[in-house]
């Protein structure tokens, strides 16, 4: 009775709604603070409760109340224990709920949590950021989301360390101090500074490259928060984030190949689709000239690793040409449907070509007329094709930031087939694809880049060998007629004569709508990129990658 009587007190002070939930100033040391109270039943009887019967269903507006209540409510006040038992993984919440105070310096913690959606619980973060006399307000919004718990049906917030900063991955702490790698002072090609602000798909560039070249461009560290990645995170490319600056560091310079006209561009092209993605390079030196993804959290662009459809066929294409299988003007099946290794492989609304060309088969994206190919390669002819051909899927790419390099894994039966087809295990990004296009246009794979070798004399990957001549102008001819009169045609309109393009669209377990891939040349700048979800390449990622290329031509 104690503890109810107790309980009863406190809520004779008037409370506030705030989102849906009951606010309370909390007077004394803790003037100005909210504490939110649920005004459901006590420890006791919830526990009580668990023991008679395990709840199961969707959760009750009350019960997702209850439990981010429970949880914002500890982490407010400090109690760490508190508010990590209110989470499905307490261990981990109670780790990182420490670091807060202990590395991140963080004091003055308040909580706003907003109306709920659902199981989803938004809500604001204010705090004080301070460290060795130095100090600033930090505000910042997040999420939670309520989940039962399997063993008893209890609400429980559903614990990823984005619900203490979005910016965190499992594995991430916050850490306030000396950065140790000072800011870099970033240029385009023309010496123009390139800030997050100007252009919003470069804030990841802009980590990497202060990760990459913070220590030797000259300059001095400040202090400041930033999230510090983990394991998870660097198998990831994920490269360390600064959140807040207590104190400027002195930035160093690093030059870089980007085109402000280019990049500016790319920008405004990709924000006219969601989930859009682009590269631009030029062939004749592998430098990068722009690089822009409509969702500025992660670089699609250059660690994306999705499959890449149809535009693989021009490696595949290649290796075919190279082994006498497959030649511009010589017949070439192209059936409706064709299984290899017990899958049944489909053209796009079953098209069939009858007496037709390997050219005609390229132009229209046949399927079939490559997976009939399947039983006259080895396992691993095509990862062959992509490492000593196009430089790819080895992993060695230093182009100045992190990147994925693509992966054409050797597989056998029908997911060796389905990789001709650019499915199966194959994984590319948009600067992969646009590499291929470049090395199709120039004749050589050079290793792209965007801060030259020369400034830090690292070496650039490279290829084993190059094409023949006889493959390399029947691969060009491919590309041209598909620009021409091909699936390409319609991006490509008032391009030509000196150009080569490939469509694609990749299907995706459980997207109703394929990821849309284009790759394509124009003279010396190739190009290439994904809309993700968007449907065929030729609609999507086409008329993104053309008016960059008209652009710069």
């Amino acid at each position: 009775m104690g503890k109810r009587r107790h309980a009863a007190e406190r809520r004779k002070t008037r409370p506030a709604v705030l989102g849906g939930m009951i606010a309370v100033v909390v007077g004394g040391a803790g003037a100005g603070v909210y504490a939110l109270y649920d005004g459901g039943a006590s420890a006791d009887e919830r526990t009580t409760a668990a023991h008679r019967t395990v709840k199961t269903g969707p959760l009750s507006a009350a019960e997702v109340r209850t439990a981010s209540t429970r949880f914002l409510t500890a982490w407010q006040h400090g109690k760490v224990a508190e508010a990590a038992a209110a989470t499905d993984d307490p261990s981990a919440a109670g780790s990182l709920l420490t670091g807060l105070t202990k590395d991140a310096h963080l004091t003055n913690v308040t909580l706003a949590p907003k109306a709920a959606k659902g199981a989803v619980v938004p809500f604001d973060v204010k705090a004080t950021l301070a460290y060795q006399g130095l100090a600033k307000p930090l505000a910042y919004g997040s999420s939670l989301t309520v989940v039962r718990r399997t063993s008893d049906g209890a609400p429980l917030v559903d614990w990823h360390p984005a619900v203490v900063h979005p910016e965190l991955k499992d594995g991430d702490t916050l850490v306030t101090g000396e950065s140790g790698t000072p800011p870099v002072k970033a240029l385009d090609r023309e010496g123009g500074e390139i800030t997050a602000a100007r252009y919003p798909s470069l804030g990841t560039v802009l980590d990497g490259l202060r990760e990459k070249y913070g220590k030797t461009a000259g300059g001095k560290a400040g202090v400041e928060l930033r999230v510090v990645r983990g394991k998870a995170s660097k198998a990831a490319k994920l490269s360390d984030k600064t959140l807040a600056e207590l104190s400027e560091g002195t930035p160093g310079t690093v030059r870089t190949t980007l085109s402000p006209a280019l990049q500016k561009a790319a920008e405004e092209q990709v924000d006219k689709r969601a989930r859009a993605s682009v590269v631009v390079l030029r062939p004749s030196t592998g430098e990068i000239l722009a690089v822009a993804n409509n969702g500025h959290g992660f670089n699609t662009a250059f660690q994306g690793s999705l499959a890449p459809g149809s535009t693989m066929k021009v490696i595949t294409s290649s290796l075919l040409i190279d082994k006498g299988l497959a030649s511009v003007d010589k017949r070439h099946p192209c059936p409706k449907t064709f299984t290899f290794g017990g899958w049944k492989f489909h053209n796009d609304d079953d098209f069939e070509i009858k007496g037709g060309t390997f050219r005609a088969s390229f132009a229209r994206s046949c399927n079939t007329a490559f997976i009939s190919q399947a039983k006259k390669l080895k396992n691993d002819d095509l990862t062959k094709q992509a490492q000593q051909v196009f430089g790819l899927s080895m992993n060695n790419w230093a182009i100045g930031v992190p990147t994925f390099d693509g992966s054409v894994p050797v597989q056998s039966a029908a997911q060796m087939a389905a990789s001709l087809i650019g499915q199966g295990g194959v994984r590319m990004n948009p600067l992969n694809m646009a590499s291929v296009a470049a090395t199709v246009e120039s004749g050589t794979f050079r290793q792209p880049y965007l801060v030259a070798p020369s400034v830090d004399h690292r070496t650039l990957a490279t290829a084993s060998r190059t094409l023949s001549a006889k493959t390399l102008s029947q691969l060009r001819e491919l590309m041209r007629y598909t620009a021409a009169s091909g699936t390409a045609a319609e991006a490509m309109a008032g391009l030509g004569p000196d150009y080569g393009a490939k469509t694609g669209s990749a299907e995706v377990d459980g997207q109703k709508k394929p990821n849309g891939w284009f790759t394509a040349y124009k003279g010396d700048l190739a190009a290439a990129g994904v809309v993700q979800a968007g449907g065929h390449g030729g609609d999507t990622a086409g008329p993104i990658v053309a008016k960059l290329l008209k652009l710069g031509s």
